[in-house]
This record gives structure tokens, sequence and C-alpha cells, in this order.
């Protein structure tokens, strides 16, 4: 799965370069974002380019929310479409 990185300051950006994301990628996608849990507390996920979420794709930003809270850290979704943000 293409992800981008920026550091601001003290917070870490990844862009999820992806119009899905679902049961077909989010092992990719938990494997691509083990190297942001080490190096950063504080995390943006910028969501504008996702325009679907299954169940899956719920479970993973779960997942990577409870492992950032584990570790003393913050996660924060950005940018999502609306059926997004409803679902």
């Amino acid at each position: 799965m293409e992800l981008g990185t920026e550091k601001i300051g003290d917070i870490t950006v990844v862009k999820v370069l992806t119009d899905v994301l679902d049961a077909s990628n989010t092992e990719e996608f938990k494997a691509d974002i083990a190297a942001v849990f080490e190096k950063s507390k504080k995390v943006l996920f910028e969501m504008n380019q996702v325009k679907f979420i299954d169940s899956s794709g719920c479970g993973v930003l779960l997942y990577c929310l409870r492992q950032f809270n584990s570790l003393g850290g913050t996660l924060k979704l950005y940018g999502l479409e609306e059926s997004v943000r409803t679902l």
C-alpha cells in the first residue's frame, strides 16, 4: 500500500494514498504503518483519498489507535469523506 509520510513539528502526517481500505489491503497497511509506531507519538492519518472503508478497514484503524494509545501516543484522522465518516 502506498503511504506518504511528512513530519510537521512533532506530528507525523501519514497520507493514505488509496481509495479503498478493505480486507484486500489491511494487512499490508498494518505492516507499512508499523515503522510509524516506533518513531512517533503524535500521528495524523490524512484520509482525503479514501472513498470506501469496510469492517476490516475500520478494524485496522482501531488496531492503530490501540497501538498508539498503548505506547503513550495519539492518533487522529483528518479529511474523511462524508460516506467514510458516517461509518
